[in-house]
């Protein structure tokens, strides 16, 4: 899995997914109480409006990165192996 610092902190991108898709993802593991962002061609994104995305803001696929210490919690949420990339 990869790592990049964020915030001060170490963050894991769980999953490389279609913008949209990983927008559904960072809001379900949202209201379980974990953190997460996703890391576009051009940047970090925290949060994003889906109006946003629909009309401009880049689709094309994104990672999905959360907390180093949420790693398992959002995997197993997410019910995905700790191989998946």
């Amino acid at each position: 899995m990869t790592s990049a610092r964020y915030a001060g902190d170490t963050w894991v991108c769980i999953k490389s997914l279609p913008r949209m898709i990983a927008e559904s993802w960072r809001r379900d593991l949202e209201g379980e109480g974990i953190e997460s962002v996703l890391r576009t061609p051009y940047g970090w994104v925290e949060g994003s409006n889906v109006l946003e995305i629909e009309t401009g803001m880049y689709q094309g696929d994104v990672d999905l990165f959360v907390p180093e210490i949420k790693v398992g919690a959002a995997m197993e949420f997410l019910d995905l192996n700790q191989t998946t990339s």
